[in-house]
């Protein structure tokens, strides 16, 4: 992964240091709550419904033992004993004093951590597959052209203040698991017909209050304009991107506008003037980043281990971990493995300090010391010997980070929703609860198949519900907790958001809701079908009628029930 050189160390504690007066003079009265505002949005600080929220930037989910255990220092020492992994890679702290954040800050300098850009209207943390440099898929590895990216937009003064925040993902896989075509820009690496490195762009993608697949402003761009082609998309967007509206301002709203053919006539013309200038890229700078991710130092080990293979024969529960929660590796002999975040009854994301520790020592012991984030609030350790996966597992069982349910109904994505969100119209971590509590049988979820929950708090989507199979969205409906439900939504190569099935449900009726869908799902599906096959086939009538007869039902019977007593 990348390491810090003297440069990244003095600009991440001139960031602290500028902070840290900052926050003394907001202290003293020297500043408004007004004016410190957007000074600590830079540095990732939010004050949110309970208590202050620091979030810190983990760049394309890269991170060492030494920095989980740092972030493990920092949850005892400053927090609640717990952090949150994000959508974005990023781990935020609920309960942190604003006065301790420049301490904090200062702490993780030390690992090469910081909180900028994890907040404001910039360019945030640039966002890539968790499985990047080992994937089977891979077609070129996006860490190296992904820590260019962060290192040009770090401090850009052109792009500082844009009209609203901008989120970049880059993919080099066959299939995409970064969800590039739902983000401001979406970068997928491929290679041009003269076997070169090359990207095909996607601009006006995003979730949110109006959810929008973004469009290919440029199907192949050579990899060596990749800076110069994002400061033009920039150029423009800062220019006409709309300032007067929170709501309309973000880039897709820009595209929508303007029409894609316009804004890419007007991209042309701003890259005109920047096309081989100085931001060119050079094989001598990709070089020197990419040395930093050169492979570790893998064993020459056969393609399938026979103690693997009879340790999976031997044992059922372990091999139905490995079915869910161990993936494919480009090494014969490897595997990458997700160490699950969604225990039953843990709000999905949340990790103690004590796991952290933990995680940072079966990277040491089985991983060569690094660990990944996910999209899907999960930790991945990528690098693990066929032949130690057992090992693996005991040791992550005992640690509760072994449920076999990665890619099934219980492994959701879920905001913190309004248990900590001010911005949050509903709770998100109860229902997630619910929901477990409701499918607990694993023999049931494994029959059930690849199926994605995902659950957001509110309109602003950090919860991503519109692209699961099954997304939920918190409303505030006469001011009281209610949940819309979409069906159909998916990553991937063929993204698309979800669809609204009707009317939302009150918090007690999600769980019940959820059930119907999942058996009109069992009902209607062909030998093999996932729960998309179905969804595609038979559409969404037969899933909504029978919710709603179910609800008309049950309200009925509440009702009669009240009467009677």
């Amino acid at each position: 992964m990348y390491r810090y050189d003297n440069y990244d160390f003095a600009l991440v504690r001139a960031r602290v240091a500028q902070f840290r007066d900052q926050v003394a003079r907001w202290q003293s009265g020297l500043l408004s709550d007004d004016e410190f505002r957007p000074l600590r949005l830079q540095n990732g600080l939010y004050v949110q419904r309970h208590a202050p929220m620091l979030r810190i930037a983990v760049p394309y989910a890269m991170l060492s033992s030494a920095q989980l255990r740092a972030l493990a220092h920092v949850a005892r020492t400053w927090d609640r004993g717990y952090g949150h992994f994000t959508t974005r890679h990023n781990i935020q702290f609920n309960w942190p004093r604003i006065e301790d954040c420049p301490d904090i800050l200062e702490y993780l300098a030390q690992v090469e951590m910081h909180a900028i850009q994890t907040s404001g209207n910039c360019i945030r943390n640039i966002t890539t597959d968790p499985f990047a440099g080992v994937a089977p898929d891979e077609i070129i590895d996006p860490r190296p052209l992904a820590e260019i990216l962060r290192q040009w937009s770090t401090f850009h003064p052109e792009f500082a203040f844009l009209p609203r925040k901008f989120k970049i993902a880059i993919s080099g896989t066959r299939e995409d698991r970064a969800l590039t075509w739902f983000h401001d820009v979406g970068l997928q690496l491929n290679l041009d017909a003269t076997g070169e490195p090359c990207f095909r762009v996607i601009v006006g993608g995003g979730l949110g209050r109006t959810p929008i697949r973004g469009e290919v402003v440029r199907e192949s761009l050579p990899w060596q304009h990749i800076l110069t082609y994002l400061e033009a998309i920039l150029r423009v967007y800062n220019l006409h991107g709309r300032r007067d509206n929170a709501y309309k301002a973000r880039i897709k709203i820009l595209v929508q506008a303007l029409g894609i053919e316009e804004f890419a006539r007007q991209v042309e013309a701003e890259w005109a003037h920047l096309k081989d200038g100085p931001a060119t890229l050079t094989q001598a700078e990709y070089d020197r980043v990419q040395a930093h991710f050169s492979s570790p130092a893998y064993r020459q080990l056969p393609a399938e281990q026979a103690d693997f293979v009879a340790r999976k024969a031997a044992d059922p529960a372990f091999a139905r971990w490995v079915a869910r929660c161990v993936h494919g590796h480009k090494m014969p002999g490897y595997a990458a493995v997700t160490l699950s975040l969604k225990a039953p009854g843990q709000a999905p994301g949340d990790i103690s300090a004590a796991q952290m520790e933990a995680v940072a020592d079966l990277a040491d012991a089985f991983s060569f010391g690094e660990a990944r984030s996910s999209h899907e609030q999960n930790l991945i350790l990528a690098d693990v010997e066929q032949g130690r996966l057992y090992e693996l597992w005991q040791a992550a069982k005992r640690l509760g980070l072994a449920t076999p349910s990665v890619g099934l109904l219980t492994d959701m994505i879920c905001c913190p929703g309004g248990d900590f969100c001010d911005l949050a119209n509903a709770k998100s971590i109860p229902i997630a609860n619910a929901i477990q509590a409701r499918f607990q049988d694993l023999d049931y979820l494994f029959d059930l198949g690849e199926l994605e929950l995902n659950i957001s708090g509110c309109m602003n989507a950090c919860g991503h519900h519109h692209v699961g199979h099954i997304g939920i969205l918190g409303v505030d409906k006469n001011d009281a907790e209610f949940y819309q439900i979409t069906l159909g939504g998916r990553q991937g190569n063929q993204a698309r958001t979800g669809k609204v099935i009707g009317p939302a449900f009150a918090a007690a009726e999600v769980a019940d809701a959820v059930e119907q869908i999942i058996g009109v799902y069992v009902a209607h599906r062909h030998p093999d079908e996932t729960f998309l096959d179905t969804f595609d086939r038979i559409g969404i009538e037969p899933f909504k009628n029978k919710v709603y007869e179910h609800r008309a039902h049950g309200r009925a019977k509440t009702a009669a029930t009240e009467q009677s007593a």
